[in-house]
């Protein structure tokens, strides 16, 4: 059996220039020209039919097999975050007030090394593997966009894996779980309508910061007396404005915030209290309201077969890893259900956390770094889940 392990240590000097590189010079959502040009360059060296455009700035390579067999996809995101980095390293984004604070960078690292790893093994593969680099996973929809221009299709894949390496957990720790792992996500907009009016004269106005205020205390009842305790959801407003003087009574609030959600049934169900808070509770204070809910990405429900796949070979290749699949997830939310959608799979996590090196800090945290280590981990997983999973369905 090949050792990709190994193979992937030997290249691990190739995986951390290229992470290096890239966390210099981060780009955001579906302007990641740069980065898909490297990308592109790199896979097309390798001899690899390349694809570029997709959804702007995203890429797709294929890894033909010496033999037939079905499809698998892999994916990879590229994106980084509007965030001023502040690690101090010697590799720090040279790009202000834009960073690679979730680890894209190292994915986008990993996806190459995967593409080295499997380039190298075509005479073994039964079957194709179909390398997706996405842009645009921060909550712009770019797994989407990719869906609607045909990154599914010609050819169309039976299974997808993803991942994403986790600084919640330290190095030699792995979450391959069945079920639910990643939150399915809305974004939430509230705008309440009053009267406005002299802040010394509330009584000739009506007030909706009062409002706003009793909508933002009675949505924190949904969750906890609306859904079964042995289910999740989230609801968070996270912003609210209304008013510009000290001394003026604003005549509107708009307020955003999320929801989160594993189960459909439990999406449906807070959308609807919401909305009946929303609306009672401005009219029961003399206000009006309108409520949007915009979906953003459903939940990433991990196949049972698949994760299995995924966990025989981890138990091979990274004998030493500590793997986790008492039902480990997030309320984070991440757009690869949507290629989940199109062809089941499953969505793992690399553990990336060193408390001794100080990199420890959490996603999206503007001294977020991860230990480099954790690149040939999480690339050997990914080409030997591959190479598993053309095995079991040739």
């Amino acid at each position: 059996m090949t050792d990709f392990y190994e193979e992937a240590k030997k290249l691990f000097t190739y995986s951390q220039s290229m992470r290096r590189d890239l966390h210099m010079h981060p780009e955001l959502g579906f302007q990641e020209v740069r980065t898909s040009g490297i990308i592109a360059k790199e896979l097309r060296e390798l001899g690899l039919e390349t694809t570029t455009g997709i959804a702007k700035t995203g890429v797709i390579a294929i890894v033909d097999g010496a033999r037939p067999g079905p499809v698998i996809m892999l994916r990879f995101d590229i994106d980084a975050l509007p965030i001023n980095e502040q690690t101090g390293a010697e590799y720090a984004s040279q790009t202000p007030g834009i960073m690679h604070a979730c680890g894209h960078d190292g994915h986008v690292a990993i996806g190459l090394t995967v593409a080295r790893l499997l380039n190298e093994h075509r005479d073994e593969l039964n079957g194709t593997v179909k390398l997706v680099f996405q842009p645009a996973e921060e909550g712009l929809g770019g797994a989407d966009q990719m869906v609607e221009q045909g990154a599914m299709q010609n050819p169309a894949p039976i299974h997808s894996l993803g991942m994403h390496i986790w600084n919640d957990a330290p190095l030699g720790w792995l979450g391959i779980a069945p079920g639910p792992v990643m939150a399915g996500a809305a974004i939430i907009r509230i705008v309440v309508t009053g009267k406005g009016g002299h802040g010394a004269s509330p009584h000739l106005a009506i007030d909706p910061i009062p409002a706003a205020a009793q909508i933002i205390s009675a949505a924190q009842s949904i969750v906890a007396r609306n859904v079964n305790p042995q289910q999740a959801a989230v609801v968070s407003i996270t912003s609210i404005h209304g008013g510009d003087a000290f001394n003026v009574i604003p005549p509107q609030v708009e307020m955003t915030g999320t929801i989160r959600y594993f189960d459909f049934d439990v999406r449906d169900l807070v959308y609807k209290r919401l909305e009946q808070v929303v609306h009672s509770v401005a009219e029961g204070m003399g206000c009006q309201a309108a409520i949007e809910i915009q979906d953003v990405t459903a939940a990433v429900v991990n196949d049972p077969a698949v994760t299995i796949a995924v966990k025989h070979a981890a138990q091979a290749t990274l004998p030493g890893h500590q793997i986790d699949e008492r039902g480990h997830f997030t309320m984070g939310s991440e757009d690869f259900a949507a290629f989940q959608q199109k062809a089941s799979g499953t969505y793992f996590f690399v553990g990336s956390q060193n408390h001794e090196k100080g990199l420890d800090y959490g996603h999206h945290h503007p001294k977020f770094d991860f230990d480099e280590s954790v690149l040939p981990h999480a690339a050997a997983l990914m080409a030997a889940a591959a190479v598993q999973l053309l095995k079991e369905q040739h």
